[in-house]
């Protein structure tokens, strides 16, 4: 009994871990546009699109200890990752980057910052959907253990 105890316990820290991920994404990208006065590129809002409401997904699944939510963050999460993907690589890979079309008023291939050489602003919201999803895995796999 009391291992299922500890399991809920890691699961209840891992949703809280995928929620902060998610709020720290959302003030990030904030921070750029709103203070640093970057505008977001259409790539850029489509990660919005799917990383906002994880804050209040996750936030509520916290509160509620709904671990179910799971599985569809788990879901919604490798779809930014992969938005991100695309995005990070037009950035990145030159072969993309010369075959990419115009995605906007902004161009998705602009650099604002490039930290360390690698790190742009599609690699941070990669990182965030990266921790949601990983986290969203361990708390689905944990579930389907307990329920068995």
């Amino acid at each position: 009994m009391e291992e299922k105890t500890k399991q809920k316990d890691s699961r209840e820290n891992i949703l809280y871990l995928a929620w902060i991920a998610a709020v720290l994404s959302m003030f990030g990208s904030l921070y750029f546009s709103e203070i640093r006065d970057f505008v977001p590129c259409t790539l850029c809002w489509y990660q919005r699109i799917l990383m906002y409401p994880f804050v209040i997904i996750l936030g509520i699944a916290v509160i509620r200890k709904d671990y179910k939510i799971s599985f569809y963050t788990m879901i919604l999460s490798g779809i930014g990752a992969c938005v991100s993907i695309y995005h990070y690589s037009i950035q990145k890979l030159a072969s993309i980057f010369e075959t990419s079309s115009a995605c906007g008023p902004v161009a998705c291939t602009g650099e604002y910052i490039n930290w360390l050489g690698f790190i742009t602003i599609p690699f941070m919201a990669l990182i965030g959907f990266i921790i949601i999803f990983t986290c969203s895995i361990i708390i689905w796999k944990k579930t389907k253990e307990m329920n068995q």
